[in-house]
């Protein structure tokens, strides 16, 4: 059985901050043999011990063809089991994002902000909201495909990945009341999910300095610095001219992040 002292050790080696904004994307299969809960009160001890927030994806855009989307008294979620069991904690502060919700935990002032921002959003990963907040991003037994934060930097370049209109989504807090909001959701209709094409990005992150390898118990991570994926991604941007480089599983050229 893994221990704390062997995972903040792995964190130590990475450089993870304990002041700072981390969200978190992980396979608990690919840990080991680890308790669930047990992580997740080392990962908040130790990411919020210095003023930071721990941030724990909770979507639930498998829910777009339901009356409800999106249940705040509820441990839904689609995105594997860390994921219910932070939703269970008390510490935590779930956002109201209708697809893209996630689960903060830390300082107060902070998450007031984050979840204030995702109010008002009509995106679900929204260049204005908490996934433009993010500092680093935490990637443990999972590769970039994970990554959700890139679909926020597309957003930030301009790319426009969404429905032409937006949908009529309801929320249910947790008091009950019934919410009505406009949301766009991802168009996949031409270049299906372009998440599955993220990977495409690690070549320029690494060469750029934006990955630290390590291990959180057997799983392999990817410790991420989101500025230096933003202006990596900006650098790409730019010197491709703007084309589209996820339409298929060709790498990106190499001229376009290398000068």
């Amino acid at each position: 059985m893994l221990n704390k002292e062997t995972i903040i050790k792995q964190l130590k080696s990475m450089g993870a901050p304990k002041d700072k904004a981390v969200i978190v994307h992980i396979s608990l299969r690919a840990v080991g043999k680890i308790d669930a809960q047990y992580l997740l009160d080392i990962f908040i001890e130790y990411f919020t011990s210095e003023g930071g927030v721990l941030i724990v994806p909770t979507h639930t855009w498998h829910n777009t063809s339901k009356d409800i989307v999106l249940d705040m008294a509820s441990q839904d979620t689609c995105v594997g089991t860390f994921s219910k069991i932070a939703l269970q904690d008390k510490r935590g502060k779930r956002t109201a994002n209708p697809t893209h919700s996630v689960i903060l935990f830390g300082n107060e002032q902070k998450i007031q902000e984050f979840l204030d921002l995702e109010e008002i959003v009509s995106k679900p990963t929204d260049k204005g909201g908490v996934y433009s907040k993010i500092d680093y991003i935490l990637l443990v037994g999972v590769t970039q495909n994970k990554n959700t934060y890139i679909h926020c930097v597309e957003e930030i370049l301009g790319i426009n990945r969404f429905n032409c209109e937006p949908t009529k989504m309801k929320i249910k807090r947790e008091n009950g009341k019934i919410e009505e909001k406009l949301f766009y959701e991802f168009d996949e209709k031409d270049l299906g999910d372009v998440s599955t094409r993220f990977y495409k990005y690690e070549p320029a992150f690494r060469y750029h300095g934006g990955i630290v390898d390590g291990f959180i118990g057997n799983a392999k991570t990817e410790f991420c610095d989101a500025k230096i994926l933003l202006n990596v991604m900006k650098l790409i941007r730019k010197n491709s001219k703007n084309v589209e480089l996820l339409s298929d599983d060709s790498p990106i050229e190499e001229k376009f992040f290398k000068n």
